[in-house]
């Protein structure tokens, strides 16, 4: 996905929304440098919505099993709130 800054997109806007319709190209809009949002072909939204999603029990049964996967974090909660604490 390419970055492009908020000034960028309204000097170029007309350009930019071709590219995303006609080339399917999707960018992330900065906002002096750190990301603020994102503009995509509304075919790739409708994948990604959650609201494209049938059955949103099976999506968190895989994010579950996902986490499963995952190697125990070394501390506790609890250890890493009292570090930071001190």
């Amino acid at each position: 996905m390419r970055a492009i800054g908020v000034r960028e997109l309204k000097t170029h806007a007309s350009e930019i929304m071709r590219k995303v319709r006609e080339e399917r190209v999707s960018y992330t809009i900065t906002y002096r440098g750190k990301p603020v949002g994102v503009l995509l072909p509304l075919k790739e939204y409708d994948e990604k919505s959650p609201e494209a999603s049938q059955d949103p029990w099976s999506e968190l049964e895989k994010l579950r099993a996902q986490m499963a996967l995952m190697p125990p974090p070394e501390k506790s909660l609890m250890d890493a709130l009292s570090e930071m604490r001190r």
